[in-house]
């Protein structure tokens, strides 16, 4: 059957603007493209998409397909540039450090990795090393060239060569059946990849290894523990250049650090990693995002629950968690010689709370929603201040529905989630709708049913968003929203998904108006994601420069000199009379430095007082951005606070409307 396939002599190859051509049989994509394109044509092509799959431009083609290039300029070839440029980086540290054992190189999303074994750990000096003989195999413009071999003989030829992580990874694939892998191979380094790859070195023009960390080979804490040289690599210098300007600013934002400075939350050894402490101010910042959040679920028709954190490992097991989610979930406790399970999730227990009584049709959409606090296990090399812990509370929402209610629910849940993602500053995103997988639970009838709800939704907001094929969980169709902060990077927060399967596991009906039992249609609905994490974003955002509303100290009166402590007390107390979070510094210092100690705190206003407005019984207040306002009163200060407090919400209502 081979012989038959490559003695055909010539292939059929329809190209990206609809003309066919027939080619040789054992040509290449990048000839093919060539003779198309130009040599000048071919300057910014990186790769091709053969029948929709990306494939290495020296690819030869033997069967009839489609064939579209991939430019500089798509998403694809910058991921393809990055990981060829983490080959290049392990084969400059094989050659520098021939002890060295490879792991993994995969391309991220600033950049790529490389994971290593060596001896000792890679200093600064050794980075810059490495980047030295990197920019010397670029310079020769080495091809990458891929072969496919059988999997027993690249199992004999990484055992030769020593390479124990690459030989794991090899039997794993034989064991689920594989009969060949690919190799790359570059200026003799070869690595086991399956590509693609940009077609020599000399693509990449610009690239910086940015630092070096430990991981557990596969994030197991029972593996070795590996070093993971990173980098990121663009087609121009210029790209590079903003790229490691946004990483600077971005380290200025690191909310760990922030977090520290301006005393918001903790997390300490003593009482266990990724389990965070709020602190005073920062609690003051998580009970304004919680009072907003309440408000919005109440106006529109939301109910609080509160639900245990723990329940029988009976309930989780019905649920199915344990089939899913067992890995991350702690080990069961025995209570009165039962097995009971600190909840990963919050549904099962509002499933519960449903199933309390019967239900009517009359009585649906019922939307319910819950701050619950959920525990998962979370491998120690993975945690990452608040983006991830073990120890989080998601704003959870689940909404009972029935069929013919699911596309006015979806649009209400669509319509609440911009406006509340807006309130917070968040007006870009990136939108993902993800459409059945292969396995799944439901009929057809109903998936299609919810993927035309959701998309209608979509649709009818004019949000642009794209189709992820196969991407829904096994129970149902999901909405993702990725925000976008400061920084242009991208956040996933909120999520909107339909499931067939809960309701189907726990026998949840409610009786139609046929006076019949009905399953109803159930969405899980999250804004924010978790608390902690949001709260980690909104840091980084703003840079700890919280907007009114969420500082956790609005105001800070300071006095010139003591003889202004009587007033500033009674201006203190009217403030926080008011619903303003303030303070006030009466120490014998300086003006300058208790401004400049109000502006490190990040505290949105200052209330100056000196004789003159204690005389008259006025306030100066000064803004953190220095600008000195008007002197006023008491009353006109509040007043001027709260009006720009309400004006965030006012305005994202309008934005909601202008949508």
């Amino acid at each position: 059957m081979e012989m038959n396939r490559l003695s055909k002599e010539a292939v059929k190859v329809t190209l990206f603007d609809g003309s066919i051509e027939e080619v040789p049989t054992g040509m290449t994509i990048y000839e093919i493209l060539e003779k198309k394109l130009g040599k000048k044509g071919m300057r910014d092509v990186v790769l091709a998409r053969v029948d929709g799959q990306p494939r290495d431009l020296f690819t030869a083609l033997d069967k009839d397909c489609t064939l579209e290039p991939v430019y500089k300029n798509e998403p694809e070839a910058l991921e393809t540039l990055r990981h060829s440029t983490a080959h290049i980086m392990a084969e400059a540290v094989k050659e520098l450090f021939p002890e060295v054992k490879v792991a993994i190189g995969p391309a991220v999303e600033q950049g790529f990795y490389y994971d290593f074994d060596y001896k000792r750990p890679f200093t600064p000096e050794d980075l810059k090393k490495i980047e030295s003989k990197m920019k010397r195999i670029i310079k020769k413009g080495v091809r990458f060239e891929r072969r496919d071999v059988p999997i027993h003989e690249a199992k004999a030829r990484f055992e030769s060569m020593g390479e124990t992580y690459k030989v794991e990874i090899i039997e794993e694939l034989e064991q689920e059946g594989e009969k060949e892998v690919s190799i790359y191979s570059q200026d003799g380094f070869e690595d086991l990849c399956r590509g693609p790859h940009i077609p020599h070195s000399g693509y990449v023009k610009a690239f910086k290894l940015t630092g070096v960390a430990g991981a557990y080979w596969r994030g197991d804490e029972s593996k070795p523990m590996l070093q993971r040289i990173y980098g990121t690599a663009f087609f121009s210098k210029d790209e590079l250049k903003k790229h490691l300007e946004r990483l600077e600013e971005a380290k200025k934002r690191d909310h760990r650090r922030i977090g520290r400075e301006l005393d918001l939350f903790s997390i300490q050894e003593e009482v266990g990693p990724g389990l965070v402490l709020w602190h005073p101010k920062g609690s003051r910042i998580r009970k304004a995002i919680e009072d907003f959040w309440r408000k919005a679920h109440l106006d529109r028709g939301y109910e609080m629950l509160f639900t245990p954190h723990i329940a029988k490992r009976e309930l989780w097991k019905r649920s199915g968690h344990l089939d899913f989610y067992a890995e991350n979930m702690y080990a069961p406790m025995q209570i009165d010689e039962v097995e009971y399970q600190i909840k990963p999730m919050n549904c099962p227990f509002h499933i519960a709370v449903y199933n309390s009584r019967r239900r009517s049709y009359r009585e649906l959409p019922l939307r319910w929603c819950e701050l619950g606090t959920v525990y998962r296990y979370e491998r120690t090399g993975t945690l990452h201040g608040l983006m991830r812990v073990r120890g989080f509370t998601q704003d959870d929402a689940h909404v009972f529905c029935r069929l013919d209610q699911l596309d006015s629910e979806i649009h209400d849940i669509l319509d609440m989630t911009l406006y509340v993602l807006r309130v917070f500053g968040f007006d870009r995103y990136d939108i993902y709708l993800s459409t059945r997988p292969d396995k799944y639970v439901g009929s057809e009838e109903n998936w299609e049913c919810a993927t035309n709800a959701l998309k209608q939704a979509l649709e009818a907001q004019g949000l642009e968003y794209e189709i992820d094929p196969g991407e829904g969980v096994f129970y149902g169709p999901k909405i993702d929203i990725k925000i976008k902060d400061c920084l242009d990077r991208s956040w996933q927060c909120s999520t909107i998904q339909v499931d067939f399967n809960l309701p189907e596991r726990f026998d949840v009906k409610y009786i139609g108006e046929d006076s019949h039992p009905h399953a109803p249609i159930m969405i899980h609905r999250a804004l924010l994601g978790s608390l902690e994490r949001f709260f980690g974003v909104l840091i980084e955002h703003y840079a700890g420069a919280f907007p009114l509303w969420l500082a956790p100290v609005q105001a800070s009166v300071l006095t010139v000199t003591n003889r202004q402590d009587d007033w500033a007390v009674e201006v203190l107390q009217r403030l926080k009379a008011a619903g303003l979070r303030a303070q006030a510094d009466l120490r014998n210092e300086k003006l300058g430095k208790k401004i400049r100690e109000a502006q490190l705190e990040k505290v949105p206003y200052m209330i100056i007082i000196g004789d003159k407005e204690a005389e008259q019984g006025l306030v100066s207040p000064r803004r953190r951005d220095g600008e000195q306002l008007e002197a006023c009163s008491v009353d006109e200060f509040i007043k001027m606070a709260k009006e720009e407090i309400e004006s965030v919400f006012s305005m994202a209502i309008k934005g909601r409307n202008q949508d």
